[in-house]
Parts: C-alpha cells; structure tokens; sequence
C-alpha cells in the first residue's frame, strides 16, 4: 500500500467510514471550532484513531496550501482491484451488473466527478487503463465525495482483455462517440451491460471502440461538438438507471 495524505472534511468522512483501518495519522486543526471537524475528531478517538493538533501554519504547508477545512490525515492507499477478481463480481452482480470502462480520463477532477456519479447509479465496478490515465488520487478521492472508497476500481493493465473478460462472462458493451450510430435512447440497458467513455480530447482508441458491441452517441440540438467527460457520464449512467427502474 501507499502512503497519500488526505484532507478537507468529505475525504477523511469517507475514510472513517469506510477504511478507517487504514488511517494511519490524524491531525486536527487546534482550536478548530467547525462542529463537522469535532465530530470527526471525536469519532476518530472513538476508533483508536488518536488526532493530534496541529496548528493552522502546519497544516497549510502539509496541503501545499490547499483548502484542508482544518482536517487531514496520513491515508494508506489500498491498491486497485486485480483483473482475477472480475469473473466473480460479474457473476455477483448477475443481470444488475453494471460497469464503467473510462479509456484514458487524464484529469482527476472528471475521474472524481464520474466514480461520484457512478456510485449514485449504482454502478459494479469502474475500470480504466493503468497507463495514461489518472487513477485514484487524493484530489480524485475529494472530487468523488467519498465515491473512491465505495465504487471497486481496477486499473487494468490490458484494457483490451478486461473488456474481453466482461464480454466472454455475457456482459454487453456500449461506447459512446460523437458519430455513435444509434441514439442512446435507443439503446436496450437492461441485463449484464458495460458503459465505455472515452477521454476527454481523443475519445475512445482504437482497439477499446473495436471492443463494444454498438456505439452509441448523446443526442445534442446546440452547436458544441462534446461534453465533458464526466457530465457524458452522468448522462448515461443515469439513462440506464431510469430503464432498469420503469
């Protein structure tokens, strides 16, 4: 595991409630006043997690100067899920399944923003390809609110054959692209199905659009040729939601 500092109120809520093993440290603002940090405090010393005190000037120069709410702590990272272990969430999830392939999302604000969403719809599980591609950073955690720790990721070293394993395990898969050839309204979401996005200057590669069984795009009536990544994201994961809740 690695060591990465987290703070700012959100990311260490989420660290304690679901990972609070492992927090290693946990430093406090003194004389912090906000009750969510006390709270906070007080649950830690509930945990065994003892917060030490730290003036403002420190905590500032641990953050780099970022907005760390007067919270922070010293978080070991668990690794991304390995490859092995998707046959078996696939069979978990049965025909609720539901996966989120992101080909190379650089930026860590979209990756927060859509594990966000993608936890809201309820999504199996998040893959992306381990090299040129962002993965979970303490700025993708505070960007996910907390989504980081709840949503199982993979970093696949091979996107290519983990796409390959969703489709020889039944699961359906869908890339979306600004000449897609059906409207995702059009589109059948019920049953085992993979949602792929590309990133957010080149779209889907090669090989990953080869992948998907259709291609889809989002319906737009105004002049621009994209949205964001993760507002794309949301879009869709939400269209599947709505279909699989009629």
């Amino acid at each position: 595991m690695s060591t990465e500092l987290l703070f700012g109120i959100h990311s260490i809520e989420a660290a304690l409630n679901y990972d609070a093993g492992n927090i290693a440290e946990l430093y406090v603002e003194a004389g912090q006043q906000n009750p969510r940090v006390r709270d906070l405090a007080e649950r830690a010393r509930d945990m065994g997690i003892k917060p030490h005190a730290r003036d403002r000037a420190d905590l500032d120069r641990m953050t780099g100067g970022a907005r760390h709410q007067g919270i922070a702590a010293m978080y070991r990272a668990p690794p991304p899920r390995s490859e092995s272990e998707l046959p078996a969430l696939i069979e978990r999830a049965g025909e609720e399944a539901l996966f989120l392939v992101l080909d190379g999302v650089t930026d860590p604000h979209n990756l927060g923003a859509c594990l966000r969403s993608a936890e809201a719809a309820g999504v199996t599980a998040v893959i992306v390809p381990k090299d040129k591609a962002v993965g979970i950073t303490p700025t993708v955690r505070r960007a996910s609110a907390g989504a980081a720790d709840r949503v199982p990721f993979f970093a696949a070293t091979n996107l290519a054959r983990s796409l390959k394993v969703l489709k020889d395990a039944g699961v359906w898969l869908t890339g979306f692209a600004g000449d897609g050839t059906q409207s995702l309204y059009a589109g059948d979401f019920k049953g085992p199905v993979g949602i792929v996005i590309g990133s957010e200057g080149e779209g889907m590669r090669r090989l990953t659009r080869e992948a998907c069984d259709f291609v889809a795009h989002i319906p737009m009536r105004g002049s621009v040729e994209s949205l964001n990544v993760s507002v794309a994201t949301g879009i869709v994961l939400f269209e599947v939601l709505r279909q699989r809740t009629l």
